[in-house]
């Protein structure tokens, strides 16, 4: 049983962000209330995207909703998505991608321009989108966190190098306050 009033989100280093998340074996009223936390907690932090392990509930499940309205929240329950094209950086003159678990950091990450994504939704129906430009980009991205990866790991030298001020800061606030 997921305790969704103690949801919020993590921040790396964080361990949950840090490791593969399970399968969901059951679309139960507790997913459909992490749902609607997580929609809550996605849309009041500004972000177009948020998966399971980034409030902490280590499952492979995410939600996405590019023009960050209520209406339009997608919900990806143990998605597979694959790559079906080359990858491509951030384009020039775009915004460098950001991560709510990564507050501060906004970086170029090489991503796939397209991908299918084939997962369940909460009625328990599989089905298939095929994405490109910044859906492709998110659903790479909230694909990531149930794999267990942040743009932290995805970021070139470089960019830890530019970035290392506020890494280093997010590990040193998250050894301060316990994980609960």
């Amino acid at each position: 049983m997921i305790d969704v009033e103690k949801c919020r989100i993590m921040h790396y280093p964080a361990e949950v962000l840090a490791r593969a998340a399970s399968p969901v074996e059951k679309i139960d009223d507790n997913i459909r209330r992490l749902v609607g936390k997580m929609t809550e907690l996605m849309l009041k932090n500004k972000g177009i995207g948020l998966a399971a392990p980034q409030v902490g509930v280590p499952l492979r499940l995410f939600i996405i909703s590019l023009d960050g309205k209520k209406e339009t929240v997608k919900v990806y329950i143990n998605p597979t998505v694959t790559p079906i094209s080359a990858k491509a950086e951030t384009p020039l003159g775009s915004t460098d991608e950001g991560c709510l678990s990564v507050p501060g950091v906004f970086t170029r990450i090489r991503r796939y321009k397209k991908c299918t994504v084939t997962a369940t939704d909460l009625d328990g129906n599989e089905f298939t989108e095929e994405a490109q430009g910044l859906f492709a980009r998110a659903l790479q991205h909230e694909y990531d966190h149930i794999q267990g990866m942040t743009i932290a790991n995805r970021m070139g030298s470089t960019a830890k190098i530019a970035h290392r001020r506020q890494l280093k800061k997010l590990t040193q606030e998250h050894e301060k306050k316990p994980e609960s």
